[in-house]
């Protein structure tokens, strides 16, 4: 009886580095998204110098509360305490169902924005951007709930959906940090790849990880990460498809 609780008990010592692993890397989101959005967003809203719709307000709320929640998940799980962790999952449910609906209500005011700006192409071109982006953060949440009694796999999904939606704070960066001033408007959708190449980064932190501790980069990062960069690389192509602004297109004529 005593050899088996020392076991426990090192195993448990030995299992505290990766739950605080998952811990660290939903801190780093967290203050990814804090940071990308503070010049652009928060910042002018303390000064009470910026103003959008009620709907990109609102998406922004949730989205910055999901950063909250993924490092209150994670804490949860650090600590050992995982029925609470379990049940504030239901909450993350109903969470990422707001995120996807206003995540597709806000891409719509992205294109009339633009149409009433006069650049009704471009809008309905860059929305590919917004809207595939929310559908690959919907379908890698759902694969993460599925596999919930798979902690290997729903962990490392649940990264994947984090870091999925961080490209749009990096473009932050780069709007603030290296682009010129430029007309108003939705930018062309090739800038937004490589933004989308350094949220991944965090992806590749965490493909090392698995490297130095298992000996093997798991799958769920390996597709992951090729899916979620091949995502961003095709936006271009359909952005400028006839099919995409037929689609994107009659989803605006509805919303007018």
């Amino acid at each position: 009886m005593t050899t088996l609780i020392d076991d426990r008990r090192v195993r448990a010592r030995d299992a505290s580095p990766a739950r605080h692993f998952y811990l660290n890397m939903a801190l780093a989101c967290a203050a990814t998204a804090f940071l990308g959005f503070a010049p652009t967003y928060f910042v002018p809203l303390a000064q009470r110098t910026f103003s959008a719709s009620p709907v990109i307000h609102f998406h922004g709320l949730l989205f910055f509360t999901w950063s909250v929640y993924f490092v209150i998940q994670t804490w949860l799980a650090a600590s050992g305490r995982v029925v609470n962790h379990r049940a504030l999952g239901i909450a993350g449910v109903s969470l990422a169902t707001a995120m996807t609906i206003f995540g597709f209500l806000a891409s719509v005011h992205v294109m009339q924005h633009a149409a009433a700006l006069g650049q009704k192409d471009a809008g309905i071109g860059f929305s590919i951007v917004p809207m595939s982006g929310i559908a690959f953060f919907a379908v890698v949440f759902v694969l993460a709930i599925v596999n919930t009694r798979k902690p290997e796999i729903h962990k490392r999904l649940m990264l994947l959906a984090a870091v999925s939606i961080l490209d749009a704070a990096v473009a932050r960066w780069f709007i603030t940090f290296l682009a010129p001033p430029g007309p108003p408007g939705p930018p062309p959708v090739p800038v937004t790849i490589a933004p989308a190449v350094v949220a991944s980064l965090l992806l590749v932190v965490a493909m090392v990880r698995d490297w130095r501790t298992d000996g093997r980069v798991h799958p769920v990062y390996i597709y992951g990460t090729l899916a979620l960069l091949a995502v961003k690389v095709l936006n271009w192509p359909i952005s400028e498809s006839a099919a995409w602004h037929s689609f994107a297109g009659g989803i605006l004529a509805l919303a007018q």
